[in-house]
């Protein structure tokens, strides 16, 4: 008898192994089919709190766990993608979403699905050996798992034969389903198992088994399902612990969204569960009516989650000013500056949203290296010794982060690239590594004209440029620095419509200019009118400043596919 139960205890965690699984290949393989597109989508389909909602419900619907689309939903909050504001419509959505996922596993309960399972594996492996049609095929092969567990567990459960087991039914028997304690303590061991698990659909898998056996009495039932809606938020806030503010604060907003629904509901927890009982037909006092039990915790979990959403939907702004206050943004020391906005390591999303996220960064990267060529700008006037060391100083602490950046951004796009990736989003990873490499080379130019301006130091006659070159080097770093700010617009997107002959048209008078100024100061110093030492110095500043230059095409080039 044991080793019965034993071997139906293994068949029962193979089971929900299986529908985890099965959950999660569903939501990989829905992800990677829309990747490309899903940034667009999102941005239309969440301009009002409205179209966030059920955004978040039909992405929910579609890739069967809520999880999923609240850790992405942080994601895209991180990479900037999405405003807290759209996040939080778009996570109360994910709640109603995951409804579905419980709908279906009180019909495993209730009809033979093993006409769906095997078909679908057969459909799904051919597709899967086609490459156009791979992801399809995988989606269609988590929904064979996962139906094909939902047959194992109900299997299972009837194996068991719980309702004949003494044991057990007294020890369910035992509960006081009319004291509050009770509940609250169901509801705080399904938070802790579905917090272990990191899967609310197995927890409710589990809670669905033993109501349908009779044994779970409803209200315990929905206490466990509850508790399974305050756990299922651990795993979004587990994965913006490393994250930035902004993730940490959408997935906190899904925290408190499901907490206060859990509140209210227990305020009104017996009329409440009543109603909905009442809604199904059953009738919680009398008993009974034990295959209708998987169907009223469906019903429970849809009408508590509609609830709580129409209740809070209004609310979005005060939720988000609440969660704002409760996580302040923090000043960065200028030391720690060097950390990644928009990349989160601990982040789990598809290649393309990583590639969305790694464009973001690398325009910030492009920003800070403009940033950089304003300080040498600077450093050209600077004439007091102390001053010029400071900024010295400043522009060598800029050029570290600058290549940090390159090797942190190139490090996250080598772990995307480990994954399946389309042709498009393999040629964009091209383009953006390309890119830091170019960015990384124009702070190095920049680095460079500041160690050139630097030699006056290394001297014991202190080399410094006249008035007149000075002026000439401004109008030359005025040039380049149009050149910055033209790639900066493409960058950000805002020139992605122009031509890349605006560029081409600014490098050519850098070129020209540096050919001009370069044999004036060589007829210059053959004059006499200042010395070799600065005569080289400023063939030198101009030289990194046609190099700037080039660096700058390169970078448009990349960014536009050239």
């Amino acid at each position: 008898m044991t080793q019965d139960y034993l071997m139906i205890g293994m068949k029962l965690l193979g089971a929900l192994g299986l529908l985890i699984y099965g959950m999660r290949m569903m939501s990989e393989a829905l992800q990677k089919m829309a990747g490309p597109q899903l940034r667009h989508i999102l941005a239309k389909m969440t301009t009002n709190r409205v179209t966030g909602m059920l955004t978040g419900t039909l992405v929910t619907c579609a890739v069967q766990s809520s999880s999923a689309t609240t850790v992405m939903t942080v994601s895209f909050v991180s990479a900037g993608l999405l405003t807290l504001g759209q996040a939080i419509s778009v996570i109360m959505g994910a709640n109603i979403g995951t409804t579905l996922t419980a709908w279906i596993m009180s019909l495993g309960y209730n009809v033979d699905l093993t006409a769906v399972v095997f078909p679908a594996f057969i459909v799904g492996m051919v597709l899967i050996y086609k490459k156009r049609h791979r992801f399809l095929g995988d989606f269609l092969f988590g929904i064979a798992f996962m139906f094909l567990s939902l047959v194992m567990l109900s299997s299972a459960g009837k194996e068991l034969d719980l309702e004949h087991n003494e044991a057990v039914v007294r020890f369910f028997a035992s509960f006081d389903t009319g004291s509050y304690w009770t509940i609250l303590a169901f509801l705080a061991i399904g938070t802790v198992i579905t917090c272990i698990v990191q899967s609310s659909a197995a927890v409710m898998a589990i809670t669905i088994l033993l109501c349908s056996t009779g044994v779970l009495p409803i209200y315990l039932g929905i206490a466990l399902v509850m508790g399974e809606n305050i756990g299922t938020t651990a795993t979004a806030n587990l994965a913006a612990l490393g994250a930035g503010i902004p993730a940490r604060r959408a997935a906190l907003a899904h925290l408190l969204f499901n907490v206060f629904g859990v509140c209210w509901v227990l305020c009104v927890f017996y009329p409440f569960v009543n109603v909905v009982c009442a809604l199904v037909g059953y009738d919680p006092e009398a008993g009974g009516q034990a295959t209708l039990l998987p169907v009223v915790l469906a019903m429970f979990h849809t009408c508590f989650n509609v609830t709580n959403t129409m209740l809070l939907i209004g609310f979005i702004p005060q939720l988000e000013r609440v969660v704002c206050k409760l996580l302040p943004e923090r000043q960065q020391a200028e030391a720690e500056q060097f950390h990644l906005r928009y990349i989160q390591a601990n982040l789990v999303q598809t290649p393309e949203i990583s590639v969305l996220q790694a464009q973001k960064e690398t325009a910030l990267y492009a920003q800070r290296v403009q940033q950089m060529f304003a300080l040498v700008r600077q450093l050209v006037d600077k004439d007091d010794d102390d001053e010029f060391a400071k900024l010295f100083t400043q522009i060598g602490q800029q050029e570290d982060i600058t290549d940090k950046m390159e090797i942190e951004i190139g490090r996250f796009l080598e772990d995307v690239s480990k994954d399946h990736l389309s042709d498009i989003t393999k040629l964009k990873v091209r383009q953006i590594m390309r890119e830091i490499g170019e960015l990384e080379s124009i702070g190095d130019a920049c680095y460079n004209m500041a160690r050139t301006l630097n030699r006056r130091n290394e001297y014991d006659t202190a080399p410094t440029l006249t008035p007149e070159l000075r002026q000439q080097l401004h109008t030359m770093m005025q040039l380049a620095d149009d050149a910055l700010t033209q790639m900066n617009s493409i960058m950000s997107g805002h020139g992605r419509d122009r031509d890349i002959s605006e560029t081409y048209r600014i490098e050519n008078d850098i070129n020209e200019m540096r050919h001009r100024l370069k044999a004036e100061s060589m007829a210059d110093v053959n004059n006499q009118k200042y010395s070799y030492v600065v005569g080289i110095m400023f063939s030198d500043l101009v030289g990194e400043c046609e190099k700037l230059g080039d660096y700058v095409v390169n970078v448009v080039q990349a960014r536009l596919g050239q």
